[in-house]
């Protein structure tokens, strides 16, 4: 091929995973397809955040590229991308996207191939509106594209990171392995995509067309496009005084000085008189912390105002072990008192970060802020959008975009208290998209409401780990891929027990429950998991719609070293529907018990329920006992997915059992 010659090795590897799904070129009908994570939005409502744009999926679009996908497999273009299939264009072919509703920005979400050693390129896209050419876009693959073991390599030509540990790929340690196995390269590349977004300089309306072409000359071998998202942006905000513009202190809104000391300087003279902070529309370089405290910001909008910073290499290690430094509000510590009264809205972050170092504080948001606001913020390419070090209470984070993170979009990390995430959006993280942590001191009377999760590439959706009276309630978690699944309730990580109650409540998962490779087995869409102490608060699972899973709906599990040492009591399941499993409603790898109440399931798989207990498989049953309340109805295959032959502790064992592929989740129809 003429562009073969750019092709690195991973993307051939991958386009070799990924060919066995390409479908012939495709034409999708002229009505637009509007999506909610891939879904029609009525299976969805209510459920994650109210966001201002509209989803628009390009396996639904017009194309003469090719569609990969759908595909579940890790370390694949089409399981990271949304709904898990994507349009792959070939230099000189075009996805075009027909607009539901007026707009005048949109966001791309794609991925390009990575340099053949590292590192990433860039590439055109062309935008065309109508047929009439607008502007073309850089993409670039330089903050996409990590291989090889946690904690990740940029190299695809790495041996690997630590071939004294165990790998599923040869079911061995192959540092202690004779012969050697031969380990492909690039080895486990993962986080593909990247997104961007677009200020089209006019207003379209409802049934115009945006056209993305991969330009023939392109340097790029192949462009994947996962998704359009367009919305109308309303006019930057502007203040007057006594608001502290930060150009009167030197602000440098063309981005080409450093304006971090002016940034500095207008906090400190709006704390004095006791006046607001604001970012005028622009871009502001700023490559440290800005500390943050008892202080108002606000910018003209995440689309105008936007603070941009590179990565900065420290001469030496800071006592926190940060090797680097970099754009980032953060509240002083508490080992310095804290901050509070700190209100951030109405800009955008954006980093440099390209490895994954967890000693490095080079987040969006960090630090310690109690009583506190942020607010209308988009976070993107940080290591972490927010990450919280307490003990700190009363904080609200509403209606946020955090996209494209190395690690986690927002963690609560020890003892963060009666605060509230809500109506966020959080798109292709690297960790944990939203996380609880009870570190050393417990976070309680915490609630994650109405927020939207989408392809988290390693870890969680939703996790908590540890905690008092916390509230995960009408969420959208949507495509997990890998070592984690949508919900997780987790002891582990040194966090402190769960205690009190912890509500699950309403919320949709869909695409979840997806192979686990380091235990090779399935996980559930929601997981229990006791690794380091038993569960025994009082877990309460309602209302919660569990869709297409890719293997369980429920996980109860313990890791099989300590299974005899812990175990899983008190978990209610009540007002819970299952569409679709590719094995089973619940799979039981644990001792302890649960009761299910109303709890509804079709397409079910296989047995209902997958009952190992704690692998004795003793003459009285499993050491894991379900309690039906009534009403637990539907199934599939197998018959009715809670049959009183499984009652209460029949040993139904199948540690690795076939996948049935469910049908595409559909409304439900109640009698």
């Amino acid at each position: 091929m003429k562009f073969q010659g750019f092709l690195s090795r991973a993307s051939r590897f991958v386009l070799c995973l990924t060919a066995s799904y390409a479908l012939p070129l495709y034409a999708a009908p002229q009505t637009p397809s509007v999506t909610r994570a891939a879904l029609d939005p009525s299976l969805v409502d209510d459920r994650g955040a109210n966001a201002h744009f509209v989803e628009q999926e390009a396996e639904n679009a017009v194309t003469d590229g090719t569609i990969i996908g759908p595909a579940r497999t890790a370390y694949t273009l089409p399981a990271e991308a949304s709904g898990r299939a994507a349009v792959q264009l070939l230099p000189g072919q075009y996805v075009e996207f027909t607009l539901p509703e007026a707009a005048n920005a949109i966001t791309v979400r794609y991925s390009i191939p990575d340099a053949p050693t590292g590192g990433g390129i860039t590439a055109p896209l062309e935008v065309s509106v109508n047929g009439r050419s607008l502007v073309t876009m850089t993409l670039t693959s330089q903050y996409a594209w990590l291989y090889n073991q946690y904690p990740f390599s940029n190299d695809p030509n790495a041996g690997l990171l630590f071939p004294d540990q165990y790998i599923t790929e040869c079911a061995c340690v192959p540092s202690a392995t004779t012969p050697p196995p031969v380990i492909t390269k690039p080895f486990r590349p993962n986080h593909f995509y990247d997104e961007q977004r677009l200020l089209l300089g006019h207003r379209y309306h409802e049934g115009d067309k945006i056209r993305l072409t991969a330009p023939a000359s392109s340097n790029a071998a192949w462009t994947v496009i996962d998704l359009l998202d367009s919305e109308l942006v309303g006019p930057p905000q502007h203040r007057d005084e006594p608001a502290v513009n930060v150009q009167r202190f030197g602000a440098d809104p063309t981005g080409q000085r450093d304006s971090a000391d002016a940034f500095d300087t207008a906090i400190a003279f709006a704390k004095a008189w006791h006046r607001e902070v604001y970012l005028p529309p622009g871009t502001y370089q700023v490559n440290r912390h800005i500390l943050v405290d008892n202080v108002t910001i606000e910018g003209a909008g995440s689309w105008y105002t936007i603070v941009k910073g590179h990565q900065v290499t420290l001469s030496t290690p800071l006592p926190d072990g940060s090797v680097h430094t970099g754009v980032g509000f953060y509240g002083k510590y508490v080992a310095d008192g804290g901050s509070s009264n700190v209100h951030l809205s109405g800009f955008a972050i954006e980093g440099d970060v390209r490895e994954r170092i967890d000693s490095d504080q080079v987040n969006g948001i960090g630090g310690s802020l109690s009583h506190s606001t942020i607010e209308g913020l988009y976070i993107h390419h940080t290591k972490v959008g927010m990450w919280f070090d307490g003990p700190m209470s009363n904080l609200r984070i509403r209606n946020n975009i955090i996209v494209d993170q190395i690690a986690d979009g927002i963690n609560f990390h020890t003892g963060v208290t009666n605060s509230v995430v809500a109506n966020n959006f959080v798109r292709n993280t690297g960790d944990d998209a939203l996380a609880m942590w009870s570190d050393k001191i417990e976070d309680a009377n915490n609630t994650f409401d109405h927020n939207t999760v989408q392809t988290p590439v390693l870890a969680n959706g939703i996790a908590l780990y540890g905690g008092t009276d916390n509230t995960i309630s009408n969420n959208l978690v949507a495509d997990p891929i890998r070592e984690g699944s949508g919900l997780q309730v987790g002891s582990r990580f040194g966090a402190q027990p769960f205690t009190g109650s912890l509500w699950i409540t309403n919320n949709t998962t869909v695409r979840s429950g997806p192979f686990e490779l380091n235990w090779n087995i399935g996980l559930g869409a929601i997981w229990i998991y006791a690794l380091e102490g038993s569960i025994n608060a009082d877990l309460e699972v309602v209302g919660n719609s569990f869709l297409d899973n890719t293997y369980n709906a429920i996980m109860l599990v313990s890791d099989f070293p300590v299974k005899d040492l812990y175990t899983i009591t008190n978990v209610h399941f009540k007002d819970d529907r299952v569409d679709g499993t590719g094995t089973s409603v619940v799979s039981a790898r644990v001792a302890g018990s649960a009761s299910f109440e109303n709890v509804e399931a079709r397409n079910v798989g296989a047995v209902g329920v997958n009952n190992c207990g704690s692998f004795h498989f003793t003459p009285a049953g499993s050491e894991f006992t379900l309690t039906d309340l009534g009403g637990n109805v539907g199934g599939g295959t197998t018959g009715p997915w809670l049959a009183p032959w499984e009652l209460p502790n029949t040993i139904t064992c199948d540690d690795r059992p076939p996948v049935v592929p469910p049908p595409p989740p559909s409304p439900w129809v109640t009698p």
